[in-house]
């Protein structure tokens, strides 16, 4: 393997001269940067980053937490981090804490011992429904810096990456009732108990109250794919008065229009379906579902972006950025755009 000694000696500068060459120092002449970079991509030279860790105190690294990849959500960002992580020559370490405390905790211990520069994740289901959270703080505390996203706890000073849960979902409300007329809107919720779902409960809330209009909300605390189904379909099958459904999660949206058809009901003409998703949620439904879309890759990329540069400069505050959510309305809803 060659090395930077071997580089240096062939083009006789000094080891230094390579080194910054290779990094794009502006202390280096530019052809002297081209004339590095051409030996060394001729002779296949790759930087040795156990060298690089032990003189900068760096690995390059970053962990990255999640509750799950099976929802398109949280891979999706996985994507967008994968992606930011490559472009700034960093690499990922993937631990998921299947949406439990004591896996959460544990990954953060495996991973904090020097192989990471710092953390990206979204707390698991437990840790927010128990409150317990001094594992992440006695990350912070021992100066690796850590990013949530997504599912943040409010209480914690680090650097946050959100949606903008509250208004997206007021949003879609205020359409059902303006737009649609619809006046008996029930909120699907298997996410009640997170911080998410908290948010959007109180957005669908606060827009039928703006608009005189009571709440309607069928919780699923979390049941089984089977439950899901039942329960909503025989909730429809007893309130019939049900015009418009907004499921807050990527799954329940879809399971109600199933339902919903299988009653006999004609979507949109009878039942209007808002849901959450991204762009390939629709082709799951048919007709196809309307959603409030997180721009979950984007989120993933400006997740990362903030995190290295904390990472870097660890004097900078801590801040909160809103990813805007948007509404795109397909075969579910009477509108489209």
């Amino acid at each position: 393997m060659t090395t930077l000694k071997e580089l240096a000696a062939l083009l006789n500068i000094s080891v230094s001269t390579v080194s910054k060459a290779l990094n794009d120092s502006h202390e280096i002449s530019e052809n002297t940067r081209i004339r590095v970079k051409e030996l060394a991509t001729k002779l296949n030279y790759k930087p040795n980053r156990i060298a690089q860790q032990l003189k900068t105190n760096k690995s390059k690294t970053i962990g990255v937490i999640l509750p799950t990849v099976t929802n398109p959500f949280f891979a999706e960002v996985l994507h967008g981090i994968e992606m930011a992580a490559t472009d700034s020559d960093y690499d990922i370490i993937v631990c998921l804490s299947n949406e439990t405390l004591h896996k959460e905790k544990r990954s953060l211990e495996l991973l904090s011992n020097g192989s990471v520069d710092g953390f990206i994740m979204a707390v698991a289901r437990e840790s927010q429904v128990k409150k317990e959270t001094d594992h992440i703080n006695a990350i912070i505390k021992s100066k690796l810096p850590v990013l949530m996203f997504d599912r943040v706890v409010s209480d914690i000073e680090c650097n946050k990456v959100i949606v903008d849960d509250f208004q997206c979902v007021y949003e879609a409300t205020e359409y059902l009732i303006l737009k649609e007329k619809r006046k008996n809107i029930l909120l699907v919720s298997n996410i009640e108990e997170l911080s998410v779902g908290k948010l959007r409960i109180e957005g669908y809330s606060k827009a039928l109250e703006d608009h005189n209009l009571k709440p309607v909300i069928l919780k699923l605390d979390n049941a089984k794919d089977e439950d899901v189904e039942n329960k909503i379909y025989n909730y429809l099958k007893s309130n019939t008065s049900i015009d418009a459904i907004l499921s807050i999660d990527h799954v329940t949206g879809i399971v109600a229009i199933n339902m919903a058809k299988k009653l006999g009901k004609v979507i949109p003409k009878d039942l209007s379906v808002v849901g959450f998703g991204y762009e390939h949620t629709q082709l799951l439904s048919s007709p196809k579902i309307s959603i409030i879309h997180q721009k979950a890759h984007k989120i993933g990329e400006m997740s990362t972006m903030l995190l290295i540069d904390n990472i870097k400069d660890e004097s900078l505050r801590s801040k909160t950025i809103v990813v805007p959510s948007e509404l795109k309305l397909s075969g579910s809803t009477q509108t489209k755009f």
